[in-house]
């Protein structure tokens, strides 16, 4: 289903040379108008529908028979996107002015408000999906107020250990001490509760985020796995008065003047509203008191009742699954959409549940009013819980868990090595986009800074790999030092060019300016490559073994063919701009066989670059393209589905309100919440009419 998916959304690569130019350029300029329909009957249906023949899997002869355009809203976005990347015409073709192009986009745009409004606008939320084990883990914590980690998280790849984190504070210490768990098995792990072990670790979708509701399934055997391991937890030596924050609140025994079956019920209904996000129905309620009072008639103490309750709780699908909800039972008219919010806000940014405040400004029915909303997210965004959006965001947009897999030749790069058992640099490097990209978040800088800075963090170790001279010890695999420090050299500010990134999409002896151009397309700009056609020959194997040639001549064979050239056209620019940049991220103006490296450009067919600076400038003078997909990528990880062609037009409106804040990282975080996809609402049957 994924490959079907690729091609329907990529497939325009696949139309015949020239197509697009008429497609799209003659209507304007012969017309004034735009009629999409003329232009598919002359040029397109010839390979595209008409005698069964369907390149690339696109028929639109249907479209030239009275079907309307914009009842396909999915090939009307690619068509736009397509054009308003310049990726097409193709190259050997008569090129589209920027006059055109403008007038193109702004007519393509038209037609799909159209084709997302009136009867066919459902703006889909989340879909229904179980928490991550990372949302699990702190929704346990924070209903319990744990003092102690649920179980282990591989997730957290970088962990504070010096207490730097304070959103409140504004700032970001110039001196920080971090560790990674995911690269350093003997690195520090926070304190746990003994014999809880975890179910097995979310993996990122293949289109998204490890919150996508698409793989977040619950079969009947995990849901076993859920009911042992909240057992294990109420059962754990570890839950305890000492490590449960809560412990009087819900655990503690009463006294003996206290009315049992009173006591009983206001514990059971604060502990069940705040596990289900929502006061509880009535019914529910009773299921839950009917257990528990069975117990207390048994002669069970309060505190075991409670434990057993919590259990259940734990195991209950209505603390697994996230989804919207419909209250019957409310008073306020607005309630559902206010808790809904509450729930898909707080699993955002903290990756857990509304505290009590969230929770009570939803109950109210104000949290949907946009001044409620805004001061709702100010307030989380300075709570140190906002470290777990932190731990979940960025890796992913990054894809640093690629890092993990990343291994040098230890020949060629030994001292990429270090300490047995062979440390990897890539600890320290991973360290450097994640710490970039929480000064941005705290500090409220420029989203821009991510592309380029005029600082960074960098640890002893770090500066050495770069170039620089450390002062004292390069530091081990357990704790290591960083420090922020100005950048004086362009190639070096921002996340693109750091060594993590170079690392990860380098093979063990050479780079991979394919795979570079690939992750530039997908994480800066939201615009993946499909795969590649399964049918592509590998490079000429003479190729492959002259040593004389630079990597951009070996690759010339593959942008020479017809199903490859629309990619590669794409993609080789993006790669190559950064092949200055060994396999481990270290600078370089030649290869090992003496030939320049040749870094020079062109993105978009507009704007020509020569060095990785200028490509540096040539993405900034694209900015709203790189705001629109950081903003694309935060919808997804927050609405937990892949972005719709309603959601191009919210991704329109975010922009134009991040633009108006000079780009500020707060003012994009406040635009995604505020936007209409974000906000809903969504009932059941709504989203079953856009499957």
């Amino acid at each position: 289903m994924a490959s079907i998916r690729y091609i329907k959304k990529y497939s325009i690569f696949l139309f015949p040379v020239g197509m697009v130019y008429f497609f799209l350029i003659q209507p304007v300029l012969a017309k004034k108008e735009f009629s999409i329909e003329d232009t598919f009957k002359t040029h397109c249906v010839e390979c595209h529908g008409a005698k069964g023949k369907v390149k690339g899997e696109v028929n639109l002869l249907s479209f030239t028979q009275g079907k309307d355009i914009k009842s396909d809203p999915e090939l009307l976005q690619t068509v736009l996107e397509v054009i308003d990347f310049g990726e097409m015409p193709p190259e050997e073709n008569q090129p589209i002015d920027k006059t055109e192009r403008k007038m193109i986009v702004s007519e393509l745009k038209k037609l799909l408000e159209e084709a997302v409004s009136g009867a066919n606008e459902e703006w889909v939320n989340a879909p229904i999906r179980r928490m991550t084990r990372f949302q699990y883990a702190n929704a346990v914590k924070d209903l319990l107020d744990l003092k102690v980690e649920v179980f282990p998280l591989p997730e957290k790849m970088m962990r504070d250990r010096s207490g730097y984190f304070k959103p409140a504070s504004g700032k970001m210490p110039s001196k920080m001490t971090v560790s990674s768990r995911a690269l350093g098995k003997s690195g520090l792990i926070e304190p746990r509760m003994d014999g809880v072990a975890p179910f097995p670790q979310d993996l990122r979708a293949e289109h998204g985020y490890d919150t996508q509701g698409d793989h977040l399934s619950l079969s009947p055997l995990l849901m076993e796995d859920f009911f042992r391991l909240s057992r294990s937890i109420v059962k754990s030596p570890s839950f305890n008065q000492k490590n449960v924050g809560s412990w009087t609140k819900y655990f503690g025994e009463p006294k003996p003047e206290v009315n049992q079956i009173a006591e009983l019920k206001t514990r059971l209904r604060s502990l069940l509203t705040l596990a289900f996000r929502r006061p509880v129905q009535d019914q529910t309620f009773r299921k839950y008191f009917s257990y528990a009072k069975q117990q207390i008639d048994q002669g069970l103490g309060m505190g075991d009742v409670m434990k057993e309750v919590l259990s259940a709780i734990l195991a209950s699908p209505r603390f697994l699954y996230l989804y919207d909800q419909d209250d019957k039972e409310s008073t306020h008219p607005d309630s559902s959409q206010n808790l809904d919010l509450a729930s898909r806000l707080s699993f955002f940014l903290w990756g857990s549940l509304p505290d009590e405040e969230l929770l009570q400004a939803a109950k109210k029915g104000v949290l949907v009013e946009e001044e409620q909303l805004s001061k709702q997210v100010g307030r989380m965004l300075t709570d140190n819980k906002l470290k777990r959006f932190c731990d979940s965001f960025p890796t992913q947009w990054l894809q640093l868990d690629r890092i993990i897999s990343a291994v040098p030749d230890e020949k060629k790069y030994r001292d990429f090595y270090y300490a047995a058992p062979l440390y990897r640099t890539t600890m320290d490097m991973m360290m450097e986009p994640l710490l970039l990209f929480e000064t941005v978040l705290i500090e409220d800088r420029s989203v821009l800074e991510l592309i380029d800075s005029n600082y960074t963090f960098r640890s002893p170790r770090l500066r050495k790999w770069y170039g620089e001279e450390p002062k004292g010890k390069l530091g081990g695999p357990v704790s290591i030092p960083f420090a922020r420090q100005l950048v004086e050299d362009r190639r070096h500010g921002g996340m693109i060019t750091n060594g993590a990134v170079m690392t990860m999409t380098s093979g063990p002896l050479e780079t991979k300016p394919i795979t570079r151009g690939a992750w530039i397309a997908g994480v800066i700009f939201n615009s993946p490559p499909p795969p590649p056609p399964a049918e592509v020959p590998p490079l000429p194997e003479e190729k492959k073994l002259d040593e004389s040639l630079t990597l951009r001549e070996r690759f010339a064979d593959h942008r020479e063919r017809a199903d490859c050239a629309g990619c590669h056209e794409k993609l080789d620019p993006l790669g190559f701009a950064l092949e200055n940049f060994d396999p481990v991220g270290r600078w370089r103006k030649k290869y090992h066989n003496g030939r320049e490296v040749d870094a020079s450009g062109i993105l978009f067919r507009t704007h020509e670059f020569s060095n990785v600076i200028e490509f540096k400038d040539a993405i900034l003078k694209e900015k709203n393209r790189f705001v629109r997909g950081l903003a694309g990528h935060l919808l997804a990880f927050g609405l937990g589905r892949e972005l719709n062609p309603s959601d191009s037009l919210a991704l329109d409106e975010i922009v134009e309100r991040v633009e108006a804040e000079d780009y500020s990282m707060k003012s994009l975080i406040h635009a995604v919440v505020q936007s209409k996809p974000f906000r809903g609402p969504s009932s059941k049957l709504a989203l079953h009419k856009t499957k």
